[in-house]
């Protein structure tokens, strides 16, 4: 059994080593010559799974280990039977914390004492927005959700949804739909030149879905205007090749990586590897958890001492503060125009281990209920 996979997908040896022979390749420069006597193909988002990659090969299952699934046919790969699989939700917590860690900067630059005061619009509750919605909302948040697709489906059963309109009026608006081209409600260029336009300069635009969401070059006309929203990419049109001008008019920029925690990365081999047992009809022994190594920072300790915000920002950015991924972001973009592209596939693929708010255990001592409560929310451990 030979298996074809993408070289940055985590814990592969650990996962697969012992369902077939392991070839590791580059996702972004895959070809069709790398997968011609494959008998399964393990991916990221990189990397275009159609007939021109495939076809002709003898792959018969293939297994994304991403949330995404718009760089795969599935229409082909139904229709030649080959099996597939994505890991639906895998990083979806990792992404949440790079909001949240965002959030929290952005509170503190406008001088918002008390970060829950910010409104917070979420353009698609799927598996990530879904998530966020349910951490800002037991921080005490106001969130307002859309996703027109849910809102028609479940026809005002359950989560209320509001207008793309009304969810753009809040304090921060933060994009988490799939990139769609067709249908009813298609997210290319969603956020175009007249959306961009009636963003003001107090808001704060976060992108973490995919970077043809947004219009580029509308959103570097509307930064180079006056009272121009704050904007965070994490991703972007045309990568691995990034739009300088863009990059220089952004707050903060990183380079796809808003899910990259370990825990995320590793879970969505886990849910690969699980669909790949069921396939074959393999018992399924291995777990994320068990090759999950002991994190870096393991404890934090507040007293009755602490204000609850700033303890709360503590906590978040010892665990990820993503000015951290800008810098090297910044660095990586100043190199001639040629070595740009492989610079931010390289900050990808040596992405420094990043680990969630869970991994680290808060001691706190004669704190408040409502801190106790915060910490919890977040998804930190407490010991009291």
């Amino acid at each position: 059994m030979r298996i074809v996979a993408d070289e940055n997908i985590p814990l592969l040896d650990s996962f697969f080593g012992d369902i077939g022979d392991i070839c590791r390749v580059s996702g972004r420069t895959m070809t069709a010559a790398d997968v011609q006597n494959a008998d399964i193909l393990l991916v990221r988002s990189v990397t275009r799974v159609n007939q021109a990659l495939l076809e002709g090969s003898r792959v018969r299952f293939v297994g994304t280990c991403t949330i995404g699934t718009d760089h795969v046919d599935r229409q082909w790969l139904s229709s030649n039977r080959i099996a597939f699989s994505a890991a639906p939700g895998c990083n979806a917590n990792s992404v949440v914390e790079y909001v949240l860690s965002v959030i929290s900067l952005h509170a503190e630059r406008r001088g918002v004492a008390n970060w829950s005061k910010l409104s917070v619009g979420i353009v698609g509750a799927g598996n990530v927005g879904g998530e966020l919605a349910h951490k800002l909302d037991r921080l005490g948040f106001d969130v307002l959700c859309c996703d027109p697709p849910r809102a028609e489906q479940e026809n005002g059963d359950g989560q209320e949804f509001v207008s793309l309109e009304d969810a753009m009026a809040c304090d921060v608006v933060t994009l988490h739909t799939p990139l769609t081209r067709e249908g009813d409600y298609p997210t290319l260029h969603l956020f175009g030149r007249e959306r961009l336009a009636a963003l003001r300069e107090h808001q704060l635009l976060i992108n973490t879905s995919r970077g043809e969401v947004i219009d580029g070059s509308a959103l570097l006309g509307r930064l180079e205007e006056p009272n121009a929203p704050a904007v965070v990419l994490d991703v972007w049109e045309h990568e691995p090749r990034i739009h300088a001008g863009l990059l220089d008019r952004v707050w903060l920029a990183t380079p796809h990586i808003a899910g990259y925690s370990l825990e995320g990365k590793v879970q969505g081999s886990e849910m690969v590897y699980q669909a790949l047992s069921r396939y074959m009809g393999l018992p399924a022994r291995k777990q994320a958890g068990q090759f999950l190594p002991e994190p870096a920072l393991a404890k934090l300790s507040f007293t009755s001492a602490a204000e609850e915000m700033d303890s709360a920002n503590i906590a978040i950015r010892s665990c990820y503060d993503p000015r951290r991924d800008d810098a090297r972001m910044r660095l990586a973009m100043s190199l001639p125009t040629d070595e740009q592209a492989p610079a931010f596939d390289r900050l990808r693929r040596d992405y420094p281990v990043r680990r969630e708010f869970s991994s680290v255990k808060i001691q706190l001592k004669g704190t408040s209920k409502s801190m106790q409560d915060t910490f919890r929310a977040l998804g930190f451990k407490l010991k009291l």
